[in-house]
């Protein structure tokens, strides 16, 4: 028997499917996907109006469809450190996305685990520039040392920048554009509907141009950096804590250590757990350890999760993404109330658009304002969509051409897999979208009601244009008279459908 040691990017390497990165197809899409993500964050996180350059470019002449690939992704975001960039794209779990903050990415792996897959498939460096300042920019070249996790550093040179700040990763990585070219377009569109406040362009490998412009200047606010909810935590977290813990007693070891607990809350909570207030942290016993725990997670008297650590897309930019990628007859948006669940903050927020296309009901769903585009079937914004909702009862059908978006942001969000695809069925998050999508089915429905009146009334206004004429001509020439003046009864059924219309605006 013989044991051994691996590192995470060697662990990711040799399990490179559960980043998402199973086939040719798949990976091409996911290294996009990883790498414009993180250029969002660097733009939003600093109130940067993003202008998002994407490219993919088929870099030899095989005739297969699998092939080699130079992928680009330039942003004017706010840059990377110099010393920190190779650490950054070159080492496994090592990056900003670890703090307690709402972020597109979980992990801290995604465009580490693209720059490894890039390497194996093809064995070239990936490319790396950023500037922080606008006056020089950095450009790195390297490679991933897999069994250290670790970068190694090809070339390093530092050159001015003329002003550019941001930053641009190029790789060549082997990928099947043909197979995921859809996948790909759609990534893009749905990103442009969470981000009106967006440019993003995007060239395929046919040198076909994709242009979203942004349509608003308003940037939805950044999410604060907070410390763990009370309820959030387990043994080996408050182990840690402990560990670290320089000096003070069990008042401040809970007000310096936990959101929203200030020393009332403490004095409270300790009378609750039985430990004397006191106490130092650090003298407590691993029986003492487990006893503080488990009266962490009982006590029911925390105040809840302040939610300023999450970003919501809000209201009125879901409406107007909506309104400039889908172009709908109808569209109407909601943003919950924050709620919490196992000590972590989240808001649901739900849209609904009615538009004038072929095809029936579809379902876009977004986590942290990251397009989920797989595995659609497993997600909770699914089952709660097909088999909770009494289409019926809002006068609709699956074949109404109505798109609904779900969008959960949480500083945890629920996923089942490590690829980011679907979102497991916590009850919390359940019962909340079907709330909301409850609430948007109405107002849906209120205008599906008063478009079928109109249609009944205009349908009677065209009746008489037609008819009116004709058997006041009739009429007259039986009765050898003058022709009447049927203009007035025209009016009237005008003016019944300026009543009508004003009775169903006020009612909406």
């Amino acid at each position: 028997m013989s044991f051994q040691e691996i590192s995470p990017s060697d662990f990711f390497y040799r399990n490179r499917d559960l980043a998402g990165f199973s086939n040719p197809s798949r990976a091409l899409y996911s290294a996009l996907r990883e790498l414009v993500e993180n250029s969002l964050d660097a733009c939003d996180s600093y109130g940067i109006l993003p202008d998002i350059y994407v490219k993919i470019t088929q870099a030899d002449n095989s005739a297969n469809d699998i092939r080699e690939y130079e992928l680009s992704v330039q942003d004017n975001g706010i840059g990377m450190p110099d010393d920190k960039i190779p650490m950054a794209l070159g080492k496994v779990f090592y990056g900003t996305k670890f703090g307690l903050k709402q972020a597109r990415g979980t992990f801290g792996m995604g465009a580490t685990m693209s720059v490894l897959y890039a390497q194996i498939t093809t064995n070239k460096p990936v490319s790396i520039d950023s500037s922080q300042d606008g006056v020089n920019y950095s450009h790195y070249e390297l490679f991933i040392d897999i069994e250290r996790n670790k970068p190694i550093i090809i070339n390093h040179s530092i050159t001015e920048a003329s002003g550019w700040r941001g930053t641009r990763v190029r790789m060549n990585l082997v990928g099947d554009y043909m197979r995921s070219a859809a996948k790909v377009k759609e990534y893009i569109k749905r990103v442009a509907i969470v981000t009106p406040y967006a440019n993003i362009l995007f060239v395929d490998p046919a040198g076909e141009v994709y242009m979203y412009r942004r349509t608003t200047t308003v940037i939805p606010p950044a999410p604060v950096e907070v410390k763990p909810h009370p309820k959030g935590v387990d043994l080996e977290m408050v182990r840690r804590m402990v560990r670290v813990w320089k000096k003070g007693n069990m008042i401040n070891f809970l007000t310096k250590n936990f959101h929203r607990v200030g020393k009332k809350t403490a004095l409270s909570f300790l009378q609750y757990a039985g430990i004397d207030p006191n106490t130092d942290p650090r003298s407590l016993t691993h029986e003492d350890l487990v006893k503080l725990e488990s009266a962490l997670r009982n006590y029911d008297k925390f105040l809840p999760p302040d939610a300023s650590c999450l970003s919501p897309i809000g209201r009125e930019l879901l409406m107007e993404g909506i309104r400039k990628e889908l172009n709908p007859e109808f569209n109407e948006a909601l943003t919950r109330t924050p709620l919490s669940y196992e000590g972590y903050p989240f808001i649901v927020e739900v849209a609904v658009s009615y538009e004038n296309r072929d095809g029936g009901m579809r379902l876009f769903r977004y986590a942290n304002r990251i397009p989920l585009l797989y595995d659609e079937g497993n997600d909770v914004a699914y089952r709660v969509l097909n088999e909770e909702i009494d289409w019926k009862r809002y006068h609709l059908t699956p074949d109404d051409p109505i798109t609904v978006i779900t969008h959960i942001c949480s500083t945890k969000v629920p996923y089942k897999t490590m690829g980011k695809e679907y979102v497991a069925d916590r009850p919390e998050v359940e019962r909340e979208i079907r709330n909301a999508l409850r609430i948007v089915l109405r107002f849906l429905s209120i205008f599906i009601n008063r478009r079928s009146r109109m249609e009944v009334v205009k349908k009677k206004q065209n009746m008489y244009r037609k008819y009116l004429p004709l058997i006041a001509k009739f009429s007259s020439d039986l009765a050898e008279k003058g022709m009447p003046d049927v203009n007035r009864l025209i009016s009237m059924g005008e003016e019944e459908v300026e009543v009508q219309e004003r009775v169903d605006g006020q009612q909406a």
